[in-house]
């Protein structure tokens, strides 16, 4: 059974259209304990929503994990995780986080509760209302 995750990232760091370019691209340079935790509980095959942080504040497309467990290699540690995403489309509407936190359903949904957290996990209920969101 796939799960569901949100992938937070600064456009300006790397966007969506930077992985669309890549087609394949490492997440890496996470350095919260519970975004960790969450990239080490990803298989290959889950679905991941690609969120524009800092500008734009939305949901802009969907991507989904192609290799899972590595080590963030840019980690000198060893104690860091990463995993490798593939774009799969780009949402027909982003949706914003102004959105996301006035619709109820999504009250307890990681983005808005533990708002810091990189790499957050979602919910099937909350994966289709966002996109529902995101076509209506």
């Amino acid at each position: 059974m796939p799960q569901y995750w949100l992938m937070k990232s600064e456009p300006f760091k790397y966007s969506w259209d930077d992985l669309v370019a890549e087609t394949e691209g490492v997440w890496d340079g996470v350095r919260n304990h519970s975004a960790k935790l969450n990239l080490r509980a990803m298989g290959v095959g889950d679905q991941c929503f690609f969120y524009h942080s800092r500008e734009g504040l939305e949901i802009v497309g969907i991507c989904e994990v192609s290799v899972a467990g590595i080590l963030d290699p840019t980690d000198e540690t060893g104690k860091w995780a990463a995993v490798k995403v593939k774009p799969m489309r780009k949402l027909a509407k982003p949706v914003s986080l102004k959105q996301i936190k006035a619709e109820p359903k999504l009250a307890d949904c990681e983005l808005v509760r533990l708002s810091r957290l990189s790499v957050a996990k979602i919910t099937p209920e909350e994966w289709q209302v966002i996109c529902d969101m995101a076509e209506g």
